[in-house]
């Protein structure tokens, strides 16, 4: 981190940025809720994946190649797993019969709740692995610093990649999400109307004040990417477990781009239906990458080269040989 102090710049021109952004989407386009079209979703996609590239662009020019590399790598890792994540959004929308009109302002809310928790997982787990440093010892004939936390890290990766590539977010479309965590925790502290009240969290029945079920909704969807944040977080750790920063930005592009990324996946799912086996082998890949990191360094570029290649295959495949149903 003692780069960034000396370039104040980068972390100016990232705040300038996000804070815009959020404000201009809240404030000015989506002021008024309504259904997101293919055309919206996708200049939306471009933007946030141009302004992330661009922000590599900075990194590379103020820090250099092997950051834009890291930043690269984490952020590519983030919105590939993030797919995963959001066709778990399609069917908890599906099974509360969320209308279209109030699907972005639940994935803004949810978006707000991931970016202060990415921060506190991020910021905390960085700091925690500098103090989970065994001594060095001899291994294979190599003095090695091994950080037990990281080989964890790198184990729950390995057995997430197995148990991703045997199942599919489509085995979950019979799931009850009423009794799901989120769902029990709003009904446990709050009382719940039956009906929506439009777009909004909270109405007034006989003179009651209820939470609305798209309350109930949003805090499902954080409970979920908390869930999903088990796997993604640690598999970012491999790629700049000393740089917070570099991980912090590249997952702050990442998931801002998910809304858009959402309601083109909601209408293009056949384009991922492979997309599951893709992640399995990344998952795996990296918790591998972690495990042998002492003895073996992987660089961010080979990382990168491995993660694009398992993602534009997994697509390919998805639409060469699509699920019949």
């Amino acid at each position: 981190m003692d780069h960034l102090i000396n370039h104040p710049v980068i972390l100016g021109i990232f705040s300038v940025v996000i804070i815009a952004m959020l404000l201009l989407d809240l404030g000015v386009l989506n002021k008024k809720s309504h259904a997101i079209s293919n055309r919206e979703a996708a200049l939306w996609s471009a933007t946030w994946i141009s302004l992330a590239m661009g922000f590599s662009g900075i990194i590379y020019y103020y820090l250099g190649a092997e950051q834009f590399m890291q930043f690269q790598g984490a952020y590519w890792i983030e919105k590939a797993l993030s797919v995963d994540n959001l066709f778990v959004f399609i069917l908890v929308f599906g099974y509360f019969n969320v209308a279209k009109e109030a699907q972005h302002k639940v994935l803004f809310w949810g978006v707000l709740g991931a970016l202060f928790f990415r921060a506190i997982f991020i910021f905390t787990g960085v700091w925690i692995l500098n103090y989970t440093y065994l001594p060095e010892m001899e291994l294979f004939g190599h003095l090695v610093k091994i950080n037990y936390l990281l080989t964890i890290f790198g184990v729950i990766l390995i057995v997430a990649g197995i148990k991703s590539w045997f199942s599919h977010s489509e085995d979950d479309g019979d799931k009850d999400f009423s009794k799901s965590p989120g769902s029990k925790l709003v009904h446990k502290l709050f009382t719940v109307s039956k009906n929506f009240d439009g777009d909004k969290f909270f109405t007034i029945q006989n003179g009651l004040k209820m939470a609305t079920p798209l309350f109930v909704v949003v805090v499902i969807i954080e409970f979920t990417d908390l869930l999903f944040a088990v796997d993604s977080i640690p598999a970012i750790f491999a790629i700049a477990p000393d740089d917070p920063f570099i991980l912090y930005t590249s997952n702050i592009f990442a998931i801002l781009g998910l809304r858009s990324l959402y309601f083109l996946l909601a209408n293009f799912m056949y384009m991922f239906s492979r997309l599951h086996y893709g992640l399995a082998l990344i998952l795996t890949f990296i918790g591998v990458k972690m495990i042998i990191a002492p003895l073996f360094h992987i660089s961010s570029m080979v990382s990168l080269g491995v993660v694009g290649g398992i993602l534009v295959i997994s697509i390919v495949w998805s639409l060469l040989i699509p699920y019949k149903e």
